[in-house]
């Protein structure tokens, strides 16, 4: 998922996605440790995903009145 996608979702769609992430990592653990998970590296992209997200609804706390200064 790109930065740029994440900043176009409106608040309650970043929560909603950072819930589906969340339970797309558990059940990616889950899959892991039983041996089913064919793909490793997928833990490591949702956890970044789960992090963009994360930053980018600090960030939207942080300054709720965003500008165009660039």
């Amino acid at each position: 998922m790109k930065v740029d996608e994440i900043r176009e979702m409106n608040p309650q769609e970043r929560r909603q996605k950072l819930v589906e992430l969340q339970e797309a990592l558990f059940n990616l653990r889950f899959q892991h440790e039983s041996g089913q998970l064919e793909n490793p590296s997928r833990i490591k992209a949702t956890k970044r995903d789960i992090a963009r997200i994360q930053t980018i609804m600090r960030e939207a706390a942080l300054n709720p009145n965003p500008t165009s200064e660039a």
